[in-house]
C-alpha cells in the first residue's frame, strides 16, 4: 500500500477516535436539557421587579423611586386653605386681597406686622431715619421725620423700650382697586420717657411699663413685584 494513503487512513481513524470519545464526555440530547442561559434574563438571585408584590412600607426599586420624586416634584405643593371666616368682619377683605394676591396670607402678614412695629417703634426713639424710610409711606414718614427733627432743635431725648408685643389682630381689610389696606391693632407693653436737654424728664416714666394699644394701618398695591408693605397711617383707640 502506498505510504500516502496509509497515513490518510491513520488520520481517518484518529478523527473518528476523537469523535466518538468526544460524544461520550458531552453526551447525547434527551430533549430535557436546560436551555442556554440568556445573560440579560432576571436570575434567581434578581428577582424580576415587575413581577414581585411589595407590602406596605417596603422599599422600591429605585428608578421607581426617582420617578415618583420627579413627579412629585413637578407638582406645585398645596396650600392649606385659609379659613377667612376666623378674622371676623375683616375677613371679607382679606380674602379680596387673597384674591387679588395669591401670596398674601393673613397670619404670615400678622407675624410680619409685628416685625415692622417693633423695628418702627425702636427706630423712631432713636432717630432713626433710614430703617423709618423703609418702612413708612412717604407721607408718614415725612410726619416721623419732622417730630424726630423738633424733638433733636429742642434737645429733647425719647427714651424708649418696647417691652413687649401682647397681641396683633387685624381690626380692618379692604382692597380699593390694586391696593390693599389691612388695620392691625397692637397691644404692647412699653416704658416711655421725655427728657429735656437738663435730662429732666418731662413726659411719661422712665420706670413705669404701660400698656400702649396703637392703631396701625398698613398698604400695599399687589400689582406690584415688591412684597414689602408700608405703614400707611396711626391713629389711637377712641
Amino acid at each position: 500500500m502506498d505510504m500516502h494513503y496509509f497515513d490518510i487512513l491513520i488520520f481517518g481513524l484518529i478523527a473518528v477516535f476523537l469523535a466518538l470519545r468526544l460524544r461520550s464526555v458531552l453526551g447525547q440530547r434527551n430533549g430535557e436539557e436546560k436551555p442556554p442561559t440568556d445573560p440579560y434574563s432576571p436570575r434567581p438571585s434578581e428577582p424580576d421587579e415587575s413581577k414581585v408584590v411589595r407590602f406596605p412600607g417596603q422599599s422600591q426599586p429605585s428608578d421607581v423611586r426617582e420617578a415618583e420624586f420627579e413627579e412629585a416634584a413637578a407638582k406645585p405643593p398645596t396650600k392649606p386653605a385659609i379659613d377667612f371666616e376666623a378674622f371676623g368682619a375683616a375677613g371679607l377683605g382679606l380674602e379680596a386681597i387673597h384674591k387679588a394676591d395669591p401670596n398674601f396670607e393673613p397670619k404670615s402678614f400678622l407675624e410680619g406686622a409685628k416685625g415692622a412695629f417693633e423695628m418702627i417703634v425702636t427706630a423712631y426713639a432713636k432717630g432713626d431715619g433710614k430703617t423709618l424710610k423703609t418702612l413708612l409711606a412717604p407721607h408718614v414718614f415725612k410726619d416721623f421725620s419732622t417730630a424726630i427733627e423738633t424733638r433733636a432743635k429742642e434737645g429733647q431725648t425719647l427714651v424708649s423700650e418696647l417691652v413687649g408685643v401682647i397681641s396683633s389682630n387685624v381690626d380692618n381689610a379692604r382692597l380699593d382697586g390694586t391696593q390693599a389696606h389691612v388695620t392691625v391693632r397692637f397691644v404692647s407693653e412699653q416704658v416711655n420717657a421725655l427728657k429735656d436737654k437738663a435730662g429732666a424728664v418731662i413726659d411719661g416714666d422712665p420706670t413705669k411699663v404701660e400698656r400702649v394699644v396703637d392703631i396701625w394701618t398698613f398698604t400695599r398695591d399687589t400689582r406690584s413685584r415688591d412684597p414689602n408693605w408700608f405703614l400707611a397711617e396711626t391713629q389711637s383707640p377712641e
